[in-house]
């Protein structure tokens, strides 16, 4: 079966749930920058999930770029992702409103860990129906950055009970790991 339509239904979801970020930013109704003090948390929180939503989306896109086809265990697991990015605004909302609490911070954290999951199934799942030789098994080869990222979401989990900010701290150095984007599809697909 063709990529095409899932390829094209997970843009629109991704697209969906940045703008269902967006819309959660209130502007301050005092017109001075001493206003902005009570929504720079929700404002860096919102940044901190754009920036994860975006990674999702390139990789997600270099993932797909890099297979042939799908089949339908392929397209439960790229809804099983997408559920969990969905849980995106939600988890950014409450935690740009509570950013020292335990229970925000934790819930966010385990959003970033199971869309971490849902992502390895998806890559799991393209490697099985295009096989371990295939260019994009070679190219993910043991996702070693994709088990590190998990592991980290785990630690800001538990962290989120002895202190938030650490948590806090943890799911920015996981973003910054994923920044920069990675070659590895790109160059066994030129290759």
């Amino acid at each position: 079966m063709s990529k095409a339509r899932l390829e094209a239904f997970s843009d629109g979801v991704f697209a969906v749930i940045i703008t269902i970020m967006v819309l959660n930013l209130k502007v301050p109704s005092e017109v001075t920058f001493a206003a902005l003090n009570s929504v720079y948390p929700t404002f860096l929180t919102y940044i901190l999930s754009f920036i994860y939503i975006g990674i999702y989306w390139n990789n997600h896109h270099h993932l797909l770029h890099a297979s042939q086809k799908v089949n339908g265990g392929i397209l439960w697991a790229n809804l099983h992702l997408l559920f969990w990015l969905s849980l995106a605004p939600f988890a950014t909302g409450w935690l740009g409103q509570n950013p020292r609490a335990a229970a925000p911070v934790a819930i966010y954290g385990a959003v970033l860990l199971f869309a971490g999951v849902a992502y390895y199934i998806l890559e799991q799942s393209l490697i099985r129906h295009h096989g371990k030789e295939s260019t994009l098994a070679a190219s993910l080869g043991k996702d070693r950055k994709g088990l590190l990222s998990l592991a980290i979401y785990s630690v800001g989990i538990g962290m989120a009970f002895v202190q938030p900010l650490i948590s806090c701290a943890l799911y920015v150095l996981v973003a910054v790991i994923w920044l920069c984007p990675d070659p590895r599809i790109e160059r066994n697909i030129q290759a």
